[in-house]
């Protein structure tokens, strides 16, 4: 599974972690984005510890055709024709705010969004 969004410090980073939390590890997940900020959002970070998942010490990625090809479902949120198409794949596009520069509480919210998100497409595939 692929999580994709413009800088890969935010929304896909947030979603990548609940994946893996949630599925327990029964899911291969990765993150990018179209153009990668150096560190992960700090509020990101923190929102995320608040429920006891780690992602300070993931680092963004620039979107690969490799990723693409190698995920069976990707989900964008936000990165627009960026995204390579290939026919077979499972796409979503997750419409969120992006979280960079808000405050902590608009954060929590766009974590909560995306965590019932990653929780109804895992419910969807296991």
């Amino acid at each position: 599974m692929l999580f994709v969004c413009v800088h890969n410090a935010g929304r896909s980073q947030m979603a990548a972690g609940f994946m893996q939390s949630l599925s327990g590890g029964k899911v291969r997940v990765l993150s990018a984005g179209s153009a990668p900020k150096d560190l992960i959002n700090p509020m990101a970070v923190k929102v995320m510890s608040e429920l006891g998942i780690d992602i300070a010490h993931n680092q963004p990625k620039i979107l690969t055709t490799e990723a693409v090809q190698e995920s069976d479902v990707v989900i964008t949120m936000g990165c627009g024709d960026t995204c390579p198409f290939y026919p077979g794949k499972r796409y979503e596009d997750w419409v969120l705010e992006d979280p960079a520069g808000k405050e902590i509480e608009k954060v929590r919210q766009i974590r909560d969004q995306i965590k019932l998100k990653v929780e109804n497409l895992l419910a969807e595939i296991i």
